[in-house]
């Protein structure tokens, strides 16, 4: 496997492997788990087992099975709203960045005022008084995370835009989108496709910090940060049932990150003909 001619490293390589196994376990979890989401097998706390390898959790459930569907939910809740949070953050970044004027002056206040409050604060207002439901729960988390993302892309589109090849494209009446479509987004992919990584890791655990403070994703629905809070009395009895969904949570973000840096690595290594001169 290789980026841009670049193989990966050992840590990379770890990342890799890590990311494509749960992505494995989240597409695949309904043929993968070895029983229903919320089937209770067993008693409180069942110590692991060839029925259970990972023993039950607070009310008798399959631990394996609860982290494999609390990874499935998770992953794709954070996949989902770094997803919105870009399409939003991009198109805002890049337009008030060749728009300018008080377009930009207009998105740079919002920005500015909605990252002087604190994310998690705001989150919690409005998941207070809209509810947790998960649409909610990803518009919200999108937006917040949009700042950062439009802080980042405006950035880019601020450098670009006075590039020559951007200039030429006005002169040759080209359409204000048709530049950002064809001209600046392709000369901004990299640096954006690490953000993306990055976003989806502080989203990952975001979410899993709004759940283990019950305001995340609700039961019945699996989630690895809400099981972390309810089997949380085990550590009371030296059980290990709310270090399993750490420990996912955990290793998931770390192997993101080995891939970004890694990526961030190739896209800061000089070509070729450069490291020739």
């Amino acid at each position: 496997m290789k980026i841009l001619g670049h193989k990966p490293t050992l840590s990379a390589w770890f990342g890799l492997t890590v990311v494509a196994l749960f992505l494995i376990v989240a597409l695949f979890t309904p043929w993968l788990a070895p029983y229903e989401e919320s089937a209770n097998i067993g008693g409180t706390w069942d110590e692991p087992s060839a029925a259970m390898w990972l023993g039950a959790d607070q009310i008798g459930r399959d631990m394996l099975t609860r982290i494999m569907y609390g990874s499935r939910m998770t992953i794709g809740v954070a996949f989902a709203i770094t997803m919105l949070s870009f399409l939003i953050g991009i198109v805002l970044g890049l337009v008030s960045s060749v728009v300018g004027g008080w377009v930009d002056v207009f998105f740079t206040r919002l920005v500015d005022v909605m990252l002087s409050i604190p994310s998690l604060i705001f989150a919690l207002i409005i998941l207070g008084v809209f509810g947790s439901s998960i649409p909610v729960l990803i518009l919200t988390i999108a937006v917040l995370d949009s700042t950062r993302v439009f802080r980042l892309s405006r950035a880019l589109g601020m450098n670009l835009s006075v590039m020559e090849y951007v200039e030429a494209a006005r002169l040759r009446g080209e359409g204000l989108w048709w530049v950002i479509r064809r001209e600046i987004l392709p000369n901004a992919w990299a640096p954006l496709v690490s953000e993306f990584g990055l976003r989806f890791c502080f989203n990952f655990l975001f979410i899993a910090g709004l759940s283990f403070l019950g305001l995340g994703i609700q039961p019945p629905y699996a989630d690895l940060g809400g099981m972390v809070r309810e089997n949380a009395a085990a550590i009371n009895f030296g059980m290990m049932a709310p270090i399993y969904p750490a420990t996912a949570i955990a290793l998931l973000t770390v192997s993101v990150n080995l891939v970004v840096d890694w990526m961030l690595s190739i896209d800061a290594r000089p070509s070729g003909a450069q490291a020739e001169l």
